[in-house]
């Protein structure tokens, strides 16, 4: 029950760092950094590294912030989780 409620505020958290800020993630795989993705301005980026998996590289979806529904969309691409961790900037 409390891994649920830290996910949640965890959840809750990064939405609300998403406003008028700009924000950073960290995009990991395989236990490896592998892209990141920025917001500015309200204006979402998505960049991966030279090493990134093709599957993930070649994402095409929307990103609107909602960076769970993100790393569950990516995370069925590469069939392998996908983890997105919030840094300070």
């Amino acid at each position: 029950m409390l891994s649920l409620a830290n996910q949640f505020v965890a959840r809750a958290t990064r939405l609300l760092l998403t406003g008028a800020e700009p924000a950073l993630w960290t995009v990991s795989a395989h236990g490896r950094v592998i892209g990141s993705l920025v917001c500015r301005d309200g204006a979402w980026r998505l960049a991966w590294f030279n090493d990134a998996d093709r599957r993930l590289a070649s994402y095409g979806g929307p990103i609107d912030g909602d960076i769970e529904a993100l790393a569950e969309a990516l995370s069925r691409r590469l069939g392998a989780p996908v983890r997105l961790e919030s840094q300070p900037v």
